[in-house]
């Protein structure tokens, strides 16, 4: 158990409303002082404590990066042993043997010949940005007037295009200078299908979340979706760009989304559970097809003029292979899978209760899709905000998407801790929606 200690929440409240900006947070009502916010300061397995020494279920495995639970006592051991030599060193020319050993296992992971170089960043919005530069580039050293990208509507890929497109790489001799990726959302693979031939000629790469839109409420893909979009690109010579930083690393109930329909993209982007939520990391994994025309020959158009100042940070590096390591050493799939299934027989006392228009599951993912019975002022999205605010009363931390409220705890969580969080979100809603005062949701 991590150490206690005593805290000044009101001097620590005071001085986050004064000096702090939180991120996808509306500052004025933060910052109002009938509200409250929770300092968490200590946590061990699927567990966290506030200041106040108020225990908490970590619902959302803190912003869905957490898998293998807080202070797990092998990836504490390996970012201590690194940090006993390096923090950090740069990775512009010159490398380290974490990132060198990381990029290997991960490699490994997969069948030969298909994902089989590593390029390093610091979150999945910069993983994503590096994949669509890469295929960019990709296409303009082969001559090609391939420019396009398709994504999905509704889909949800990072926040980090408009200060990448600021025009840093032309400082440096890169060509392109302030480029921006010229997208196309689609709403369907049928829609897809549909486009002329002329456009279909012009498509650089198809980028596609796998199985499940994250962002956009845990929107679950039609089964074998993936694996007719892989079809579909590979016959046309068109990339295909897959972000698992949501889904990967076990969150669906396999290693990788892509296994369950049998999909080895060209370019796939890793983040979040990469490195246990303990550090920021980011992978993208690319052919060697797609890595070539960057190896032949070296000449500056050649460079990839793209990187951060803490790529391939070490101690990064080794808590994402100590994270790595727990795969092989713990049964920690074969375990979830049983999770899995009793966290679909909890949810059928959600799916009974009156204001729930849906439920979704993918793997070890829940989404709780409120419905706003009665007046149609009462607006759902503050509902849902509602309910996680009178979770905490209950020992659950999570966060909604719009009107749906998300489950998604650490692996290491108990069947008992799964229950009290489906119990919890169960007396939320009744609470919450029962009385449902429509001041307080419009």
């Amino acid at each position: 158990m991590p150490p206690k200690a005593e805290w000044n929440t009101a001097a620590l409240i005071a001085a986050d409303k004064r000096y702090v900006w939180h991120p996808f947070t509306p500052m004025g009502e933060w910052c109002a002082p009938d509200h409250e916010p929770l300092v968490l300061v200590r946590g061990k397995g699927a567990l966290l404590w506030d200041s106040k020494e108020r225990q908490y279920i970590d619902g959302n495995s803190s912003i869905w990066t957490n898998i293998h639970g807080h202070n797990h006592p092998h990836i504490n051991a390996a970012i201590a042993r690194q940090l006993e030599l390096v923090a950090h060193t740069s990775f512009l020319g010159f490398t380290n043997p974490a990132a060198v050993r990381l990029a290997e296992a991960i490699v490994g992971l997969f069948p030969a010949r298909t994902l089989t170089r590593v390029f390093f960043s610091d979150d999945g919005s910069t993983g994503i940005e590096a994949a669509l530069r890469i295929v960019e580039q990709f296409w303009r050293l082969r001559g090609s007037s391939r420019a396009q990208f398709i994504a999905f509507r509704d889909g949800y890929h990072g926040d980090t295009a408009g200060a990448a497109a600021l025009g840093a790489r032309a400082m440096f001799g890169g060509e392109g200078g302030e480029w921006r990726p010229p997208v196309q959302q689609i709403g369907s693979l049928a829609e897809l299908t549909a486009l002329p031939t002329a456009a279909v000629k012009q498509i650089a790469a198809v980028v596609i979340e796998p199985l499940v839109q994250g962002a956009a409420g845990m929107k679950l893909w039609p089964k074998g979706t993936l694996a007719a979009l892989r079809a579909w690109t590979k016959g046309r010579g068109i990339l295909l760009i897959v972000d698992e930083v949501l889904t990967g690393f076990g969150r669906t109930g396999t290693m990788f989304a892509c296994d369950q329909e049998s999909v080895f993209p060209d370019l796939m982007v890793l983040g979040k559970g990469l490195s246990g939520g303990y550090l920021p990391i980011a992978l993208t994994l690319l052919s060697e097809e797609v890595f070539e025309p960057f190896s032949a020959g070296s000449s500056r158009e050649r460079t990839f003029f793209y990187g951060h100042s803490y790529t391939g940070n070490s101690l990064a590096c080794a808590a994402a292979l100590a994270s790595l390591e727990l795969f092989s050493r713990e049964p920690v799939l074969e375990l979830l899978e049983t999770k899995i299934a009793f966290l679909q027989a909890q949810a059928v006392k959600l799916r009974q209760m009156p204001w729930i228009q849906d439920v979704r599951q993918c793997g070890f993912i829940l989404a709780i899709e409120l419905s706003t019975p009665g007046p149609a002022s009462i607006d759902a999205c503050a509902l849902a905000q509602a309910v996680c605010l009178e979770a905490r009363r209950h020992g659950l931390l999570t966060r909604p998407i719009r009107n749906n409220i998300i489950l998604m705890p650490p692996f290491c969580i108990t069947k008992e801790q799964l229950r009290q969080s489906v119990t919890a979100l169960r007396a939320a809603i009744l609470r919450v929606c029962e009385s449902r005062p429509e001041a307080a949701f419009v």
